[in-house]
């Protein structure tokens, strides 16, 4: 059964920055965007690595290693080498603290 756990404060969040983050044995990659606060699994779909060591521009998170590209609002793969989706996270914001459901 899913939880909410608090994973940082909205002041912990610079936009396009994101923030890796551990809820158990998932790494997940917090993303603040201008329309909102984002949660996708930080590892890449096409061979492990950290999203969170990627580049974020225009609510797109690129890995470090092959550049592939993801969508942070769906967690689509934009393209190739990637072709399987990263999991996305439900997130909410109570008095500035940031929690994400998993």
């Amino acid at each position: 059964m899913a939880e909410w756990h608090r994973v940082a404060t909205e002041d912990d969040l610079a936009e396009n920055m994101p923030l890796a983050i551990r809820i158990g044995e998932l790494q997940i990659a917090v993303v603040r965007l201008e329309d909102g606060i984002f949660a996708v699994n930080d590892v890449c779909t096409h061979e492990y690595a950290l999203l969170s060591d990627g580049y974020c521009e225009d609510g797109k998170l690129e890995c470090p290693l092959h550049q592939a590209c993801f969508d942070i609002r769906t967690g689509a793969a934009l393209n190739e080498p990637a072709e399987v989706p990263v999991d996305t996270y439900k997130v909410k914001v109570e008095g500035g603290e940031v929690f994400v459901e998993a």
